[in-house]
C-alpha cells in the first residue's frame, strides 16, 4: 500500500509543479492583487463616506457655535456706554468679553483645522476612488490574460489529474482522504520515509519518541508532531 501512496505523491508532486508555475506568473499576481483590493474597496469607501459624515456633522455644529458667540460678542459693543449706566462693573463686563473673545478664537481654530481635515479627507477619498477604477481595469485585465495561461496548462492539468484518478482508486480511501486533507494545508511532500536507525523526521528533523519509533518498526504510519506529515518505515 505504500508504494502505491508514495506513487500517487509523485504524480501529486507533478501536478503541484504545474500549479506553482501558474502561481508565478506575472499575469496571476497582477489579477489576484487586483482580486484582494476590490474585496475591501467597499468597505475602505463606505469608512471614508462616514468619516467625511461626521466631518460634517462636526463642522455644522462647529459654525453654528462660532455664529452664537459671534451674536454674543455684539453686546459688548457698547461697553463705555454699559459701564457709564453700572458704574463699578466694569471688571466684570471685561471678563466676560475676554471669555467670549478667547472661545470665539479658539472655536474659530478649531474650525480651521476641521476644514483642512475635512480637505485631507475629501483628497483622501478621491485617490481611492481613483485608484479603485485602475483595479477594476486591471482586474479585468489580468483576469482575462490569467485564464488564458490556465488554458494553456490545462491538457497537461487533466492527464496528470486523471492519472491521480486511477492511481487514487489503489489507496486505501480513509488513507487517501488523510493525505487530501494535509495537502489542502500546503504540505508537501506528505508522506516521508523515516530511513533505518534514523529517529528524525525527515523533513523538520523533529526527534520521535520511543513509542513512535516503536509503532514505525511495526509498519504503523505515524504523524509528525513538528509538521504533521505522515511518515512510515519500511521492514
Amino acid at each position: 500500500m505504500i508504494d502505491e501512496l508514495l506513487e500517487y505523491q509523485e504524480a501529486d508532486g507533478r501536478l503541484r509543479a504545474i500549479e506553482q508555475k501558474i502561481s508565478a506568473t506575472d499575469e496571476r499576481k497582477k489579477y489576484v492583487t487586483a482580486r484582494k483590493f476590490l474585496e475591501k474597496a467597499p468597505e475602505k469607501l463606505d469608512a471614508l463616506d462616514a468619516r467625511a459624515a461626521e466631518f460634517k456633522r462636526l463642522f455644522t455644529r462647529l459654525q453654528k457655535k462660532s455664529e452664537e458667540l459671534a451674536e454674543a460678542i455684539k453686546d459688548y459693543e457698547n461697553l463705555g456706554e454699559m459701564i457709564g449706566q453700572q458704574g463699578g462693573e466694569i471688571a466684570f463686563y471685561k471678563k466676560n468679553a475676554s471669555q467670549i473673545a478667547d472661545s470665539l478664537r479658539g472655536l474659530k481654530a478649531e474650525i480651521a483645522r476641521l476644514r483642512q481635515n475635512v480637505e485631507e479627507a475629501a483628497k483622501e477619498y478621491a485617490a481611492a476612488k481613483k485608484q479603485t477604477i485602475a483595479m477594476q481595469r486591471q482586474y479585468k485585465e489580468y483576469r482575462e490574460k490569467y485564464n488564458d495561461i490556465k488554458k494553456e496548462y490545462a491538457a497537461e492539468v487533466e492527464s496528470v489529474e486523471s492519472e491521480l484518478k486511477k492511481l487514487g482508486e489503489k489507496v486505501p480511501k480513509d488513507t487517501l482522504a488523510k493525505y487530501t486533507a494535509k495537502r489542502k494545508e500546503k504540505l508537501y511532500p506528505v508522506v516521508c520515509e523515516v530511513k533505518a536507525k534514523d529517529n528524525r523526521c525527515p523533513q523538520c528533523g523533529m526527534e520521535l519518541s520511543i513509542a513512535e519509533q516503536s509503532k514505525l518498526e511495526s509498519g504503523t504510519f505515524i504523524e509528525c508532531d513538528s509538521c504533521r506529515r505522515i511518515l512510515f518505515r519500511r521492514k
